[in-house]
């Protein structure tokens, strides 16, 4: 059904005539994405017979591409299962090849270790998340966002997206993961696994999580490296202002709200009000995370929290302006919940923009110049206005 969604990738990927690698997490619709482009020659790494075939045969693909008989459209899936194949791209790419190149890859990771690093400058680098607001449109749910996620085939099969989710979450997430990090220590993962579902858009205390789950340290830092690697979680670093103390800890996100909630059985009924706001805060700011990337802005992202308590859920830098942002689940917004916000403000030299977003119907403007902002109205109008 992912095919009734217009992507916002869809139009610049029609537009470029470049190569293009394409990363993107297991089932953000990157094979959907890609199929309707109509290329000429699609190579599936993830069809095991497929695999295996160019595995055995490294010169096969070359022979493929010589076989054309016009320039083609050539899209290579799930690329890091074979990582050699950059070799054969790489030369085609270095000989003047008459063929464009899509490469699409779930990990970073191993692409990393296969030397993805060749095609530096041959190839541009996009990013497929799951859904955002803008492109599904009248199709948008926000309590079904909240408890799903919007991962394609999830969000849209409202019949069989919860049992989806749950095998995303089992097989993808504990096992496929686990194989390809050459995990040794399952049940120290599967521990790590529940608790960073649970510290999701929390800041990280690494110490903490180490004892809570009797697993060392660095083997925490590093399996969160891994969740980062294979495209399943973001790091928000802290924003550090010139005249508070901040915490130096980092928040980590699950890239969709929805296989957080699997992790921890929260998908099939309705999430709580406490639960809800925390997935909210968590939705939108991946939100903002997607829509920075689709439009390839240079756009950064940071948490803030003093170490005397002052916190700001989401602080974008857009180089010309500081966008602070609190979200509030509610319908409602009081002047006492603008403290963080003001303190922020207060804390830095530059131009600060503060926004409450929240489920209310109109925008208010408070006399310390904070504006509570509904939250569509945020994302659809106030933030894409940014742009220009």
């Amino acid at each position: 059904m992912t095919h009734m969604l217009d992507r916002t990738l869809d139009a610049r990927l029609r537009k470029t005539k470049k190569h293009v690698l394409l990363l993107g997490a297991r089932q953000v619709g990157k094979s959907t994405l890609t199929r309707g482009l109509s290329p000429d020659l699609v190579v599936n790494l993830a069809d095991e017979r497929l695999f295996l075939g160019y595995a055995k045969d490294p010169g096969r693909l070359r022979r493929e591409l010589a076989a054309l008989a016009k320039p083609s459209l050539v899209v290579l899936d799930e690329i890091q299962r074979l990582p050699g194949l950059l070799n054969s791209v790489q030369a085609e790419i270095d000989e003047g090849t008459k063929h464009r190149f899509i490469l699409t890859g779930s990990s970073a990771r191993k692409l990393k270790r296969g030397g993805a690093n060749l095609l530096t400058g041959r190839i541009i680098l996009e990013h497929l998340d799951p859904l955002s607001v803008w492109e599904l449109g009248d199709k948008f749910d926000l309590p079904r966002a909240l408890r799903v996620g919007t991962l394609p085939g999830i969000y849209l099969d409202r019949e069989d997206g919860a049992d989806v989710l749950d095998t995303y979450a089992m097989v993808y997430l504990r096992e496929e993961i686990q194989a390809e990090a050459a995990l040794r220590d399952v049940g120290s993962y599967a521990r790590f696994l529940d608790l960073a579902a649970v510290s999701s858009g929390s800041f990280i205390n690494y110490s903490k999580v180490a004892s809570d789950s009797e697993i060392p340290k660095e083997t925490i830092r590093r399996f969160f490296q891994i969740l980062e690697d294979t495209l399943l979680a973001f790091r928000i670093p802290p924003f550090e202002a010139s005249s508070r103390r901040v915490s130096q800890r980092d928040r980590i996100l699950f890239f969709d709200v929805g296989v957080r909630n699997a992790l921890l059985g929260l998908h099939r009924g309705p999430l709580g009000p406490t639960e809800a706001g925390h997935v909210f805060e968590q939705w939108f700011i991946l939100q903002c995370l997607y829509f920075i990337r689709s439009h390839h802005l240079s756009w950064r992202i940071y948490s803030y929290r003093t170490e005397a308590g002052a916190e700001v859920d989401l602080v974008i830098d857009t180089g010309k302006t500081l966008l602070a942002i609190e979200c509030k689940y509610g319908k409602t917004v009081g002047t006492a919940q603008l403290s963080g916000l003001l303190a922020f403000a207060a804390a830095t030299k530059r131009t600060v923009s503060s926004y409450v977003v929240f489920q209310g119907e109109r925008s208010q403007r408070f006399e310390s110049g904070v504006l509570a902002i509904p939250y569509l109205r945020f994302l659809r109008e106030e933030l894409p206005a940014l742009r220009t």
